[in-house]
């Protein structure tokens, strides 16, 4: 059976459970065009943030 040399250090741990304690990243519906969007952030589907045109849409 394996048994380990060294003893792991306190900062050794708690930075390999980092991971475990991550929240879910959330995201919200732009109000404009429903698309989901990060918060505070424009939307990449409509270059809209909070109800003005930031990013003018460019015409295909």
């Amino acid at each position: 059976m394996a048994v380990p040399k060294k003893r792991q250090s306190h900062s050794r741990t708690r930075l390999r459970r980092s991971h475990d304690f991550l929240s879910p990243t959330w995201w919200l519906t732009c109000p404009q065009c429903n698309d989901p969007q990060r918060p505070h952030t424009v939307c990449a589907n409509c270059g809209y943030y909070r109800s003005k045109e930031v990013v003018p849409k460019q015409a295909q």
